[in-house]
């Protein structure tokens, strides 16, 4: 029997949906979606058919959303879907797999909001939305924290109190669902590199390292919310926890008022001054935008450096998201301060970008591979249709 499942997948700036067929667990891929909430659009794509729509602008998700699956449904058979797949970002230490939405599950996701505030209540409204939408049909949670489940509380704990750690303060790791895809990839692809020591950098607004052993999740540097790491079109990532204490209690900052400038105004978009936007920085005059790129590079380095080290080595760098795939200079930037370890790209390969960029005689294999979280979610759907 064949299903139909609808994926939905909401990103720091646009909501990707994807249609799939599935049966016996696997999944091919019907059509794409994808809502740019800022520029009002909605892009279509059905096998080498490309479409882009106007869509209400200014419009709330609801409407977006239900605007946008009524395109699908004119042109893929969706009207009647087997399951929907929602992406959620958090699944804390209560989901360490896909789950069936019911009202016990909404309420454990909607209590995790606090630890991820910027992606969390865009899970909530739109699992809200689609149950209005479809109310017979099955919702699905992939969560994006799952994946690093198999990582050690050597790497999971913080060297806080121990019953702080006992009540979920931990590190927990995020876009793991653009990991379990790229795993799977290369087992697909290169299944040498699969079993071995590999550095998977995933790239774009939301930005994060990963680091795979034999595909398994040994460490990362998202921790306990999606604001660790390297910083980001607009988040600060690592930063001393001590400057968080100076600007409350010199500058009396709030809680509020941290949080907003942490998410929202730090990052490229704090360096720069200009734009959270790598693809201006680039075309940017302004010094500041040049620096802002380089400290982003010197610290996605740091970071594929640092997970080296969890890994005793590294066998392959694997770039993936929007800037990871599209953008050859940032690249550039990021190998030449990881020689030492072995990276060295050609540049006429990494200007076309890849899939393979590495030099002839690099000791460090070093790919592109295009993120594909609406994959692994239909997969997981897929396998919850079948044993059910």
């Amino acid at each position: 029997m064949t299903d139909i499942v609808i994926t939905i997948n909401p990103g720091s700036a646009t909501i990707k949906l994807g249609v799939f067929a599935c049966e016996r667990g696997q999944a091919r891929p019907l059509g794409r979606a994808t809502v740019d909430e800022a520029a009002g659009t909605l892009r279509i794509q059905i096998g080498q058919s490309r479409s882009e729509h106007d869509l209400p602008s200014g419009a709330p998700a609801s409407v977006l959303l239900k605007e946008a699956l009524a395109r699908l449904a004119d042109k893929l058979p969706i009207r009647t879907p087997g399951a929907i797949g929602q992406r959620v970002v958090h699944g804390g230490d209560q989901f360490a797999g896909p789950v069936i939405i019911d009202d016990s599950v909404l309420s454990e996701i909607k209590a995790l909001i606090p630890l991820a505030p910027l992606h969390q209540p865009t899970s909530v409204a739109l699992i809200r939305i689609v149950r209005k939408l479809y109310p017979d049909v099955a919702q699905i949670a992939c969560f994006d924290t799952s994946f690093h489940r198999t990582q050690s509380n050597l790497v999971r704990r913080y060297a806080i109190p121990r019953a702080l750690f006992d009540a979920g303060v931990k590190r927990f790791g995020f876009h793991g669902l653009s990991y379990q895809f790229i795993a799977g990839e290369l087992e697909r692809r290169r299944p040498e590199l699969a079993r071995g020591r590999v550095v998977v950098a995933h790239l774009g607004a939301g930005a994060s390292l990963c680091a795979l052993d034999a595909g398994v999740s040994r460490d990362t540097t998202m921790g306990f919310s999606t604001l660790d790491g390297v910083p980001m079109a607009t988040r600060c990532g690592g930063i001393d926890p001590g400057v968080l204490l100076h600007l409350m209690s010199v500058h009396g900052m709030s809680a509020e008022a941290l949080e907003d400038m942490l998410y929202h105004r730090s990052g490229l978009l704090g360096l720069s001054g200009v734009s959270g936007d790598p693809r201006v920085l680039l075309e940017s005059e302004a010094p500041a935008a040049d620096e802002a790129l380089d400290i982003f590079a010197f610290r996605v380095a740091r970071e594929a450096a640092a997970l080296a080290n969890t890994l005793g080595g590294m066998d392959a760098l694997v770039f993936t998201g929007g800037i990871g795939e599209h953008q050859p200079e940032i690249r550039a930037r990021i190998c030449a301060r990881l020689g030492w370890l072995g990276v060295t790209i050609d540049a006429d390969f990494n200007n076309a970008n890849g899939p393979d960029i590495a030099a002839a005689d690099a000791r460090v294999a070093v790919l592109i591979i295009a993120a594909d979280e609406e994959q692994v979610m239909a997969e997981e759907c897929g396998a919850i249709l079948a044993s059910a």
